[in-house]
């Protein structure tokens, strides 16, 4: 196992993200520190990075390679973005960074820059065709994929932090919204690619900014789940956030709940440049929302040194690969969360004339079936509430927030305490009566192939159901006795009636 710290340093911010890489290509974060630096802050006027900012910098980074070492890290990879790639004191820059900090800067280049973001959204985010827009303090990334592959990327060589210096002499904000918004019109005219791009595209947001526009929302809505990967903040609910904030001055947007301090000068300009980049493409896109991806350089550069494959190919199965990314930290057994799997999708296929669910719910299910257990890592008394918790705030990738949701408290459902016994109220807003009912039949299914493999020996390795009036016969295929695992099967039956009107019979 090793341990690897990646530094992103870009013209806002720089963070620094220490990860855990496991075997199989995994990795998971085990600490993150993020300054604000400012680095493209007045460097509009001749091209030079100030002293004063290259001193923060530095001493940013400083701190960041007493944390990194306190970690022990095997490998420290420092990335230079945009501000650094345009600044005309690059090389002196770069020399005083690793004379000051010990830390070799590597400054990518737009290709590379934009490939590392487009590894970090395509390899966390289900979306097969998209235009992902990275907002950054020095320049905006517009990157178009289809099929999950890399087709056209640009970059505009303007961002947060320069828009708003640049158009600092608009003394009325609304005025200074209008101008930002013009500004950057013009500048996406000179990108023909855009109206070539699939109009079933996603527009997916990545960057600090973006992030503290979905925690707004989130904000605004009470939303029940506090993550930002894979939240969508529709256009109309953008608008309206815009409205509000586009005229207020300064000291009345650092107090708006939800947006960072270190950002609040800085985001109606990143708001202005969202709202110019929608109406352009409103016409030509059938999308009405922008999704937020938590992933992008950082991850994108984990993952490409976890995971070598990624560099040519994208994950197959994002889904998957974050199921067993949770597995491995964890330690679980793995056998007995696969095998609860495959019992759980025999059982779906075979009571499909009973619960009637689409396809769709196969994600669900997969995740409570393959995660249900990961509680016991914690406490195994109530190992299925702690597994609901795990499951909730795990941020995994390939499946929307409401499966999510429902996934977890599908884990939740899987011992003997009902549905009912389950802390989930906060979350029932989201969640509409009939995906409470699949809830609750998903959870009886999950219960009975954990039951069909209590011994964790894959005994049971088959089942046929037979629905006979008001009963439903389950056979099952063995390979030795099973006595056991039938008789903890059996103690769901009074759940099993609740759930599908039926009796179950267990031979």
């Amino acid at each position: 196992m090793e341990k690897i710290a990646i530094i992103d340093l870009g013209s806002n911010s720089a963070r620094l993200v220490i990860a855990k890489v496991l075997n199989g290509g995994y990795f998971y974060v085990i600490d993150e520190l993020k300054e604000p630096v400012r680095l493209a802050q007045d460097m509009d006027a001749d091209g030079y990075l100030r002293p004063i900012r290259i001193q923060q910098t530095i001493k940013t980074l400083s701190t960041f390679r007493s944390l990194y070492e306190s970690h022990d890290v095997d490998k420290v990879f420092a990335y230079g973005t945009s501000v650094v790639r345009k600044a005309k004191n690059q090389k002196s820059f770069i020399d005083e960074v690793q004379n000051s900090c010990g830390i070799k800067l590597q400054v990518l280049s737009q290709e590379e820059e934009a490939t590392y973001v487009y590894n970090g959204v395509i390899n966390s985010m289900d979306a097969p065709k998209g235009l992902i827009v990275d907002i950054g303090g020095g320049s905006i990334k517009l990157i178009n994929y289809n099929r999950r592959v890399l087709n056209y990327q640009d970059t505009l060589p303007f961002g947060a932090v320069t828009l708003t210096e640049r158009f600092s002499h608009i003394i009325d904000p609304i005025e200074r919204a209008s101008a930002i918004e013009s500004y950057v019109t013009e500048s996406l005219k000179n990108l023909e690619w855009l109206h070539t791009i699939e109009p079933e595209s996603a527009i997916i947001g990545v960057g600090g900014s973006i992030r503290n526009l979905g925690r707004i929302s989130r904000r605004i809505k009470k939303y029940p789940l506090d993550m930002s990967h894979n939240y969508s903040v529709n256009y109309e609910e953008f608008d309206t956030i815009y409205d509000t904030i586009k005229p207020l001055a300064l000291e009345k947007t650092s107090r708006i709940k939800g947006l960072s301090s270190a950002r609040a000068d800085i985001f109606p300009a990143a708001l202005s440049v969202i709202s110019a980049i929608k109406q352009y493409l409103l016409g030509h896109l059938e999308t009405r929302a922008i999704r937020i991806a938590g992933a992008g350089l950082r991850e994108g550069a984990m993952l490409r040194y976890a995971h070598p494959p990624v560099i040519e190919k994208p994950i197959n199965d994002i889904l998957g690969h974050s199921i067993y990314t949770l597995l491995n930290h964890f330690d679980m057994n793995i056998e007995h969360a696969e095998h609860v799997f495959e019992l759980s999708m025999q059982l779906f296929r075979q009571l499909k004339v009973l619960h009637k669910l689409p396809r769709p719910f196969v994600k669900i299910l997969r995740v409570a079936s393959m995660l249900h257990d990961v509680g016991a890592s914690f406490k195994f008394y109530d190992h299925h509430k702690h597994s609901m918790y795990i499951i909730l705030n795990s941020n995994l990738y390939g499946i929307p927030q409401k499966d999510l949701i429902m996934s977890a408290i599908v884990a939740g459902c899987h011992a003997k305490d009902t549905y009912e016994s389950l802390d989930i109220a906060k979350y029932l807003t989201l969640l509409t009566p009939e995906d409470i009912e699949a809830v609750k039949k998903l959870g009886v299914i999950v219960r009975i192939a954990e039951s069909f493999d209590r011994s964790c020996s894959d005994i049971i390795t088959g089942i046929s159901c037979d629905v006979l009036g008001d009963s439903v016969i389950l056979k099952t295929k063995t390979t030795s006795d099973a006595s056991l695992e039938i008789k903890d099967a059996m103690s769901v039956l009074p759940e099993f009636k609740k759930a599908f009107k039926k009796n179950l019979e267990i031979l």
